[in-house]
């Protein structure tokens, strides 16, 4: 059943959009009828529909020139901004595909995906990426100084279904990151059938919040520029801090947020003393499970019709989205988990036994999605495509074979029961322990180790590494650990680094030769080998920031000047401390005040000097 708008009065999208259509003819389209509208913005510029145009045109013409050709894959290495977003659409309209890497990825991990990809052109800046005689790296201002070129023909005769519109690297079991690889047909037809169930229209601002190395970037900037909406892109340092990014969505008028559960708590917490206005007309979850928790507090309220709350469940390999659940009220009593609801128009679901036979309703099946989302595949990985992407028996197009179980409810809805494998979900992101288990065995230090996820409270999951020293137990010392974790730094994005390192003399395994997790010792019960409260020169602030990090928090051994996330700390673990903290002096903290350095002292430096100012 269509959602229906929750802004008030609105016009429905200027025009329907077209099934399966090339997405720069869509922004084209847009551009015509809305040439004035503000199209994207960041800190410091903004751009009309007009003048997006003008200079992604400009862009593609001359990466003409610079030998782009139809499916060629070109990389991206710029932050969120006002640039990524030309260079993107200057990438498409030149026929190729962009490939993104995130300047915060370690440089390994940027070196993977350029040589993996094949990348002979990357927009950005020399100094962000590897030096290659094979890869050429042109800064996006060289790009657009050069005189205007001849424009490119405006007729694009490929198939919408077959090419590719972009390139995104997820975790992959074998130690190395897979690149998934989707079609223009495939996004086109996610815009058009989330369109007839929203109506989004031109009036709309879309925050972006999330990495371009995440696809849920994908929806945020197409999401606005299907319909001749705006693109809000949030600045790095306001989407660190709950109370910024409140603040931010009001002064920007903000309509369409996406956000993971992880990240809605902050913001959650914000909201209850903020006094501006939101114009927010939906809040869209996704990349991970939604628990009633999360929602309870905000929809007490705001109630839950303005914002209308939606949960999406999907996957990279099915273009970002697969199903919807309009969530209300009644929801968050009855159940500890959010459904994930039914599937958009277009996408099929099968959930299905080992043999690939469907099971009885109400039992848990793997999720085969079949339909308009099912990507290209990965790239370059043949025998990973023939495992994954499958056609099943009575079908006529291939399914994607995603790992999730599904159960299927009496009232219609999917709701998510775990994994087939061994894969886990941190903080939306999909992430395959053999990739983080097979960096950390590049150590001489580590004989072994096992990844597991483990949840710290109100969904706080992170990564912990059980790992048997080559040297034995007696011989993993702080530094060792210190040593360890700045070769993952090296290697891995943030959210692929264990938050916690437990040393064992073997990994327990059952009869059958596999880890035994029943025997692996919780993290919560692994003692500290230091005590702050009696070291000696510490404040008594100092010593209650460390033990609250260390006892409450789970961050084992953290010292008055280690740095939290470097520590394996995440911002939802943040927030949580802050509160505790807030609660116990009665001054205000906020994630902002750790901007000189996100350590104890630092930390305990602001609330001693807060309760000097009360005083």
């Amino acid at each position: 059943m269509p959602i229906k708008n929750t802004g008030g009065s609105v016009n429905p999208a200027p025009a329907p959009l077209t099934s399966g259509a090339l997405l720069h003819e869509i922004f084209t389209a847009r551009a015509r009828e809305f040439p004035e509208r503000t199209a994207v913005s960041d800190a410091s510029r903004s751009l009309s529909y007009a003048q997006l145009d003008t200079a992604s045109s400009k862009l593609a013409a001359r990466l003409r020139q610079e030998g782009v050709q139809d499916g060629m894959l070109v990389g991206m290495c710029l932050p969120r901004g006002v640039d990524l977003v030309i260079s993107l659409l200057g990438i498409l309209k030149a026929g190729g595909a962009y490939v993104p890497v995130d300047p915060q990825y370690p440089g390994k991990r940027v070196e993977h995906i350029v040589r993996y990809s094949g990348l002979s052109l990357v927009i950005g800046e020399l100094a962000d990426l590897p030096q290659s005689a094979s890869v050429r790296v042109l800064p996006l201002a060289d790009l657009l100084a050069g005189p205007d070129l001849a424009p490119l023909a405006d007729s694009d005769r490929r198939h919408p279904d077959e090419a590719a519109a972009y390139v995104i690297y997820t975790s992959g079991s074998t130690g190395e990151p897979k690149g998934v690889l989707v079609a223009h047909g495939n996004v086109s037809r996610l815009l058009e059938s989330t369109q007839r169930s929203f109506a989004f229209n031109e009036n709309d601002v879309w925050s972006m919040f999330h990495s371009i190395g995440f696809d849920f970037s994908v929806w945020e900037i197409w999401g606005a520029l299907a319909h001749g909406g705006h693109v809000a892109v949030v600045p790095y340092e306001v989407s660190r801090s709950p109370g910024d990014m409140r603040q931010w969505l009001a002064d920007q008028g903000v309509t369409v947020l996406s956000q993971t559960p992880s990240a809605f708590r902050g913001l959650d917490e914000a909201d209850r003393s903020a006094p501006a206005p939101l114009a927010l007309r939906y809040v869209v979850f996704g990349g991970e499970a939604l628990p009633a928790t999360v929602l309870r507090p905000w929809v007490e309220r705001h109630g839950d019709q303005k914002p209308a709350l939606i949960n999406m469940y999907g996957i990279t390999e099915a273009t970002v989205h697969t199903t919807f659940k309009r969530v209300l009220g009644q929801d968050l009593e009855s159940a500890a988990m959010v459904s994930i609801g039914a599937p958009l128009d277009g996408w099929r679901l099968h959930l299905l036994d080992a043999d690939q036979q469907p099971v009885p309703q109400g039992n848990a099946g793997e999720l085969y999605i079949e339909g308009a989302g099912v990507a290209l595949g990965y790239l370059n990985r043949p025998t990973l495509n023939a495992e994954r992407f499958v056609q099943l028996p009575g079908t006529s197009s291939r399914a994607y074979r995603t790992g999730d179980l599904l159960v299927l409810g009496d009232d219609g809805e999917y709701r998510y029961a775990g994994r087939c494998d061994e894969q886990l979900k941190i903080r939306g992101f999909r992430i395959e322990p053999g990739e983080v288990e097979a960096c950390l065995q590049t150590s001489p230090a580590i004989a072994a180790a096992h990844v597991v996820g483990h949840d710290y409270g109100e969904g706080d999951w992170r990564l912990v590494t059980y790992v048997v020293p080559s040297q034995g137990v007696d011989a993993w010392t702080e530094q060792t650990r210190n040593e360890v974790a700045a070769l993952v730094a090296a290697s891995l994005p943030d959210y692929m680094r264990p938050s916690a390192y437990i040393a064992l003399a073997q990994l327990p395994v059952t009869d059958h030769g596999k880890i035994d997790k029943a025997r692996l010792p919780s993290p919560d019960s692994v003692p500290s080998s230091v005590e702050h409260a009696s070291e000696p020169g510490l404040t008594e602030q100092e010593q209650f920031v460390l033990k609250i990090w260390s006892d409450d928090i789970g961050l084992k051994n953290i010292g008055l000047n280690d740095d939290f996330f470097d520590f394996g700390g995440t911002s939802l673990a943040l927030i949580r401390s802050l509160s505790t903290l807030k609660a116990h002096y009665r001054v205000n903290l906020d994630p902002g005040v750790l901007a000189d350095g996100a350590t104890a002292k630092v930390l305990a430096g602001c609330i001693q000097r807060s309760l000097v100012q009360a005083h």
